[in-house]
């Protein structure tokens, strides 16, 4: 068979990922604090991009009228000297200084600054006087004091040595945010070059330091500073931190054993060890917890359906400033000029159309989980379907990766609280009488209802409640049932019946 060359034409769809559209790609699934950050970068790079904040400038000052600015600068004239006389003489006093200790008044006036526009209070200064400028309002927020500045402060007050303050300081560096020091102290002294015995006496002092507790190096020591700062360790007190893992396990007999106390007194000594605080760092420098803004909101119509619009908040908008552009393409000296000034406005174009697409795909994302998810907005989470990405995908005519994206970092308001979109996709489990299938998450929500409304004298084994929920009509294996109440933190039912059952004796 002999081998010639020949010419095929052929017709065929593929998928190029341009620049442009890894863009919109990577929008989309970026959460909008990400998306403000994107945008701000952006702004900064392109000339051509504005972001429109549906705000107009305020007047300026200079635009107030001849008449006004007359007025302002002459109204120290208004009161006459022969005026000023009498009002001293009725009032017997004078416009003097009244308080002694103060400078004496001058007698020039002073120069009075501009009149500020009405409901421009950018240039108010301390005590309500117009300074002239605007108002910089972070000079005037406190400065957070961490634990480490605290530490270092208590260290500077105590350890007077030289060496001893540079170990401590280091040490002081390595405590972690809830007080605690990690790192072992024979690699502290060797990287200090340091006898062990100084670092050990430094770190005695350190945990002498208030927040009491800070320093240790485990929960027991932590417990056990605070202890004896409230001269409460004692023997019985100093087994029973010793055996923390018992008393999590709600081993009380093994504590009464360990500790040579009765019920009593072993009750009082888990009451104060309750009073204590495990992480004494945490009251220092806590990180400012940052409220979840939803990029969608559901509200419930008149007719009894939802709406679901977007979160103006959350969506930048930005503008391509089409008549700077113009203005600059005249002017612009050669090509390498023309040409960067061609791709910005090829990139503020693609950006605000990408802007708006994702704008798009995420309200129809949402709308078609609202529907999908009517019982859960209406009764509550024991009637949410299960759902997955599919099924959205189908549904609204769009690729399972696009749902994905989507749904990643971007959360909802409903009458019911705020949820991620990734909380109303959930596994299906199998209807025992082979009706629809269960929402794993609605299965959860219902073992927690029979757990919270179980009694002391009747504890629910795994088994147990799988048997009941199998009457109910859930099919479900015990190792799930397990696995379901270990996420919501539930200990198992010999756990729970020693600890109702010391609750109940403490009563």
């Amino acid at each position: 068979m002999a081998l010639t060359p020949k010419l095929q034409l052929r017709q065929s769809q593929s998928l190029v990922m341009t620049p442009q559209l890894m863009q919109a790609i990577k929008l989309l699934q970026l959460s909008s604090l990400d998306l403000a950050a994107y945008v701000d970068r952006e702004l900064e790079q392109n000339p051509l991009l504005e972001l429109h904040d549906g705000q107009q400038a305020a007047p300026e000052a200079s635009g107030a009228s001849s008449a006004e600015r007359e007025a302002d600068e002459s109204w120290g004239d208004a009161v006459e000297p022969e005026s000023r006389s009498s009002i001293e003489a009725r009032l017997d006093t004078d416009f003097g200084n009244v308080f002694p200790d103060d400078a004496p008044q001058s007698a020039e006036r002073p120069t009075l600054p501009a009149t500020p526009e009405p409901g421009d209070w950018s240039g108010l200064g301390a005590g309500g006087a117009y300074s002239g400028e605007g108002a910089d309002l972070e000079a005037y927020v406190a400065e957070r004091t961490t634990l480490a500045d605290h530490l270092e402060r208590q260290l500077a007050l105590t350890v007077t040595d030289p060496t001893e303050r540079l170990i401590g300081a280091h040490l002081i560096d390595l405590v972690d945010p809830a007080g605690y020091l990690r790192e072992p102290l024979e690699t502290v002294a060797e990287r200090l070059a340091a006898p062990l015995p100084a670092v050990e006496r430094v770190l005695a002092v350190i945990q002498t330091f208030e927040p009491t507790g800070v320093g240790a190096r485990s929960l027991q020591e932590c417990l056990a500073l605070q202890l004896r700062e409230r001269d409460r360790f004692d023997p019985a007190m100093q087994a029973l931190v010793e055996n923390l893992e018992l008393a999590a396990r709600r081993d009380y007999a093994a504590l009464r054993r360990l500790c040579g106390v009765d019920d009593e007194d072993l009750l009082d000594m888990l009451a104060e060890i309750r009073r204590l605080d495990p992480k004494p760092g945490h009251m220092f420098g806590a990180e400012i917890v940052q409220p979840v803004v939803p990029d969608v909101i559901v509200r419930a119509a008149p007719d009894g359906s939802w709406i679901v619009e977007l979160v103006a908040d959350s969506l930048p908008r930005v503008l391509v400033n089409q008549s700077y552009y113009a203005k600059v393409v005249k002017i612009a000296k050669n090509e390498v000029e023309k040409t960067f000034l061609t791709e910005c406005l090829q990139t503020a174009n693609w950006l605000t159309r990408s802007l708006e697409q994702r704008a798009r795909t995420i309200l129809k994302v949402a709308t078609e989980i609202v529907r999908q998810q009517d019982g859960f907005l209406t009764r509550g989470v024991a009637h949410l379907r299960p759902l997955n990405l599919r099924m959205i995908a189908d549904a609204i005519g769009m690729h399972e990766s696009t749902v994905s994206r989507v749904t990643a970092n971007k959360y909802i308001a409903t009458p019911r609280g705020v949820f991620e979109l990734k909380y109303f996709f959930t596994a299906a489990i199998a209807n025992a009488e082979g009706g629809e299938a269960h929402s794993a998450e609605a299965v959860r929500h219902r073992i927690k209802l029979m757990i919270d409304a179980e009694s002391p004298d009747d504890v629910l084994s795994d088994d147990t409640i799988v048997k009941r929920l199998h009457d109910s009509g859930v099919e479900i294996a015990r190792r799930t049932v397990a696995k379901y109440r270990e996420s919501l933190r539930i200990p198992s039912s010999v756990q729970r019946r020693r600890e109702k059952k010391a609750a109940a004796e403490s009563v």
